[in-house]
């Protein structure tokens, strides 16, 4: 629990699901304001998972739950990337019965459980005040619920997708989109070597922001992405003539990890789901290569082509981060200070259009953000389509605000 010693109350912090590069800056921005403004700032560790499996005694070992921040320690881990705090995908409302702590078995023996009473008691027991997490759609909806629930609720987003509603732009984002421009322009020495296609498999569930954007900047050829069902004679085909243009002979290929063949669904590693009820997907990127390759030599004057494939998966979420994802979540961090020290409650801090703001928290679970396939994706040619950039948000078409 809470030491009592601060002046002006207690904050918690917390990072749920994935994580990207930029949860520990936004940990330390959020603490080393705090701290000075009098507030003591206590840690949850394991996302949701902490106000899941406290044990409100205090005499028991809760330091797998929570832990109290301070400058040294915030200042050591703030340049790195992940988050010191761990995370989980953990959804308090839906808790497996195999994953409810032992004391509270009897009393929620179900096949899923809605343990929000037992949060809504460990946050009391841990006097705490404010409520700042950190997390993507699925984290920050419970968030929403808390604050339904009276919990004083700030929420910061992130997501390598981007694809939080309301935003502009979530932490994580840009390291991504970096990583992906650097990879897919260290992989074409070796397609370009051997005169192959080359696919690269991306983050994006939902939203293709992830393909889109490097494809703009010049990594790839073409892109495919899960707003729209993409049909594979018409990937093969523009790829080759691709291929054929360059004089090096090879072309590159963007393939969301969402994204859905004409006709098809998304393709999953496993059928098992998560808490908040995605299957893990994976494959689709090795898909694609099968089939563009048996596909080649329709398009290529009846001789077959080789395919590389890679799936960039966690190699674009881990390490540090870059610049703006060292600035942002700094900024969002002292935003949520500037709401707190003013009681305002409920919102999300955002970038809208360039400029730091904030929204009403409800905004998370209002809509979806996607790509606007009809505005920004060619759908003939499978690779943004734009025909101004003028009064455009940074990153182009990840503004859902108009």
């Amino acid at each position: 629990m809470a030491s009592g010693n601060s002046t002006r109350g207690v904050i918690a912090i917390l990072t749920g699901g994935g994580d990207v590069p930029g949860l520990n800056p936004a940990i330390r921005a959020v603490t080393i304001r705090a701290l000075r403004e009098g507030y003591e700032v206590i840690g949850l560790r394991r996302g949701w998972a902490s106000l899941v499996d406290m044990v409100r005694d205090k005499d028991y070992d809760n330091s797998d739950n929570f832990q109290r921040l301070t400058e040294e320690l915030v200042n050591r881990a703030g340049r790195t990337g992940g988050t010191f705090l761990h995370t989980s995908r953990t959804n308090p409302s839906r808790v497996k019965k195999g994953d409810v702590p032992e004391p509270l078995r009897e009393a929620y023996a179900a096949e899923r459980n809605d343990l929000t009473a037992e949060v809504l008691k460990n946050l009391a027991w841990l006097k705490i005040d404010y409520l700042i997490p950190i997390g993507g759609d699925d984290t920050l909806s419970y968030a929403v619920r808390l604050f339904k629930e009276g919990v004083k609720v700030v929420a910061i987003p992130k997501t390598m997708d981007n694809d939080v509603p309301g935003t502009d732009y979530c932490i994580g984002f840009s390291t991504c989109v970096t990583r992906i421009i650097e990879m897919s322009n260290r992989l074409r020495t070796s397609a370009g070597s051997h005169e192959r296609l080359l696919i690269l498999e991306v983050f994006g569930r939902y939203a293709g922001f992830t393909a889109m954007l490097p494809t703009m900047a010049g990594a790839a050829n073409r892109c495919v992405i899960p707003e729209f069902k993409f049909n594979i004679d018409r990937l093969t085909d523009l790829l080759i003539y691709d291929r054929n243009k360059n004089p090096s002979k090879y072309s590159v290929a963007l393939v969301s990890e969402g994204a859905m063949f004409e006709g098809g669904d998304m393709i999953f590693e496993r059928e098992v789901k998560d808490a908040f009820g995605h299957k893990k997907l994976g494959g689709v990127g090795n898909l694609v290569s099968e089939r563009v390759k048996e596909l080649s030599s329709r398009y290529n004057g009846g001789k077959p082509l080789d395919v590389m494939t890679q799936s960039l998966g966690y190699l674009v979420r881990c390490g540090d981060p870059d610049a703006i994802d060292s600035i942002v979540p700094m900024a969002y961090g002292n935003l949520a200070l500037d709401l707190i020290l003013t009681n305002v409650h409920g919102r999300l801090v955002v970038l809208r259009n360039g400029r730091y703001d904030n929204m009403p928290i409800e905004v998370i679970v209002a809509s979806k953000k996607v790509v606007n396939v009809k505005d920004q994706y060619n759908t003939e040619r499978l690779r943004p389509r734009y025909k101004s950039f003028e009064m455009k948000p940074l990153f182009i078409m990840t503004s859902d605000l108009g």
